[in-house]
């Protein structure tokens, strides 16, 4: 009887340790008898290098395209340096008033006289144009004088019509009807209304 008891204690400890192996090794806590399988990680290190290398030269290119962008922005604000900067259409029919007075003080006579004022039209996809007109008298080398002197202005100002009739005075004076037009950025148009805005 001795040698029984032993026998089934023997059998008792190797199921133990069969199972503790089993459980261990093979199957997996909470996974419900599913085997425990490995995965390959996503990306290996060389593709890994390579996508670092790719974006040190992305990174490389920021510099040149920074001082691209600085370029283009000098040129834009060059060529931008005409257009008339007023916050209304108004406004930027009262400059171009200010300019004829201005300049037919410069050629020796008074431009001021009947005004006429059209609202702000599109010039191409990113500006406007205003335009006044302006009704004066005075001799033709004055109106030559002032056709001289517009195209020293600053600003992208133009005639887009002059109408010039004799006078009637002793001093052979000339009627002139002139009309003066500048550029303005696009925000000045006036905004649709109705439906179709």
């Amino acid at each position: 009887m001795n040698g029984q008891p032993d026998r089934r204690l023997l059998w008792l400890l190797a199921a133990m340790v069969a199972g503790a192996i089993l459980r261990f090794t093979v199957f997996t806590p909470g996974s419900g008898g599913k085997a425990v399988v490995v995965v390959a990680p996503a990306d290996s290190i060389p593709k890994a290098e390579r996508r670092l290398e790719r974006l040190r030269a992305q990174a490389a290119t920021v510099q040149a395209k920074e001082a691209m962008l600085k370029q283009v922005q000098a040129e834009l604000e060059a060529r931008e340096k005409g257009v008339i900067r007023a916050e209304t259409g108004s406004q930027a029919q009262a400059n171009l008033l200010d300019t004829i007075h201005r300049i037919g003080g410069l050629a020796g006579f008074d431009a001021r006289g009947a005004d006429q004022f059209t609202e702000v039209r599109p010039l191409g996809s990113d500006y406007g144009v205003v335009t006044v007109t302006e009704s004066f008298t005075c001799a033709i080398d004055q109106l030559v004088n002032f056709l001289a002197l517009l195209p020293a202005e600053p600003e992208l100002v133009a005639t887009n019509d002059i109408h010039v009739s004799g006078g009637t005075d002793k001093k052979k004076n000339l009627l002139v009807r002139l009309s003066l037009s500048g550029v303005v950025p696009r925000s000045l148009l006036p905004k649709k209304k109705g439906p179709g805005a």
